[in-house]
């Protein structure tokens, strides 16, 4: 299988169809927006007029998309990959939409005998341009066999987590439920160090070799804090997403999580208030911002 379609060139997708190209796949790719498929064309890929041209090229689709909606209209609109594919090709899904779509997607192209796998993955743009994201996928084992090397790229790290279609997803929402903490864990406890007049790369220094450690902390120190530039890697509104996901699961299956539903309301309350579109870190800045306007208004 060494023609690969991929459908959705965005700060994902792009360097992960890059990738493979890179390591000897044939690529085609498709996007809506025109300048990611412009960007895609001169990284040297071949760039598909539509999703029935991808597919009709194509031994292997993946997608890589920001929403259930978009996931919804590339799978199943008028002309979508339900029309269009096979049961020759495998299809895959990286993005992280809710497992209630996992489980409708598999059951529209199952009616097609069409290979499916909700494949989410973790890492961030960093990731997908090293190579080294982290997949957890759902889905036949024999669908996933047919399409591990493909997978192997992409990932450092690739998990069949199980013939369930959406038990992949579900991981990738405990991962981003566990971000949502870290961040707001780490937002918060700068600020003590801010009113202690703590520097705060030596505070970094020591709770790197300390069990405050997290990956999450070195994400957003040192890309996103230090620098005090909030362009977003995984933008809040993503995480909010994710974490209403999540939520969703726990109430499907009775389970009442009061911290982590205040944890939602955070992010909603930060959204409502413009800075969905800025990194997630944003939530340290944002915090700081409203210490200091307190201070002075108290002065």
């Amino acid at each position: 299988m060494s023609k690969i379609g991929f459908i959705g060139l965005g700060n994902m997708g792009l360097p992960m169809s890059i990738g493979l190209m890179n390591s000897g796949y044939e690529v085609i790719g498709y996007d809506v927006n025109e300048e990611r498929s412009l960007l895609f064309k001169k990284s040297g890929g071949n760039i598909a007029l539509s999703c029935a041209n991808l597919v009709a090229e194509s031994d292997v689709i993946l997608t890589s998309l920001p929403s259930n909606k978009a996931v919804e209209a590339v799978y199943l609109d008028k002309d979508g990959l339900l029309d269009h594919c096979n049961s020759s090709q495998v299809v895959i899904d990286t993005s992280t939409v809710a497992p209630e779509l996992n489980q409708q997607l598999e059951a529209s192209l199952s009616e097609k005998s069409i290979p499916f796998l909700a494949a989410p993955v973790s890492g961030g743009v960093v990731g997908a341009k090293n190579q080294t994201l982290t997949v957890m996928v759902g889905g036949k084992k024999e669908s996933f066999q047919k399409v591990k090397d493909i997978l192997n790229v992409i990932g450092g790290n690739v998990f069949h987590v199980g013939e369930q279609i959406d038990k992949g997803t579900t991981v990738k929402l405990i991962n981003n439920l566990l971000i949502g903490f870290y961040t707001a864990g780490v937002s918060e406890a700068l600020q003590i160090a801010n009113q202690k007049d703590i520097d705060l790369n030596d505070l970094f220094s020591m709770m790197n070799v300390s069990y405050g450690q997290s990956r999450i902390y070195e994400r957003n120190y040192k890309t996103f804090i230090e620098p005090n530039d909030f362009n977003p890697g995984f933008a809040l509104n993503l995480l909010r997403k994710d974490l209403e996901f999540a939520m969703e699961v726990a109430d499907n299956n009775q389970l009442d999580l009061p911290i982590s539903k205040s944890l939602l309301d955070l992010y909603r309350n930060l959204e409502q208030q413009g800075y969905g579109d800025q990194d997630m870190a944003v939530l340290y800045k944002y915090l700081k911002d409203t210490i200091d306007k307190n201070k002075e208004a108290t002065t």
